[in-house]
């Protein structure tokens, strides 16, 4: 779907999901993944674990798990020290 913006041009149509990313609102593109969503924020997928909803989304199935309208997520970068 496209729109016309002010210039006159065509451009796709960009719906968005309303979500709670770490505690705060947050708008996300629609049928965003989450592997996209770590893309996005320019995390380490190595590094970071992820729930959705309360439950965690390994990593094996990240790129599959959709995002939903009204999610809650919650990203943890993981980091070494000693």
């Amino acid at each position: 779907m496209f729109w016309d913006d002010v210039s006159g041009h065509r451009a796709p149509l960009q719906h968005t999901l309303k979500i709670v990313l770490n505690g705060s609102p947050s708008e996300v593109a629609d049928a965003m993944v989450v592997a996209e969503l770590i893309e996005d924020l320019d995390l380490s997928p190595e590094q970071v674990a992820v729930e959705v909803n309360g439950e965690l989304v390994p990593r094996t199935e990240r790129a599959a798990r959709q995002l939903l309208e009204g999610d809650t997520v919650e990203l943890v970068t993981l980091v070494g020290g000693g």
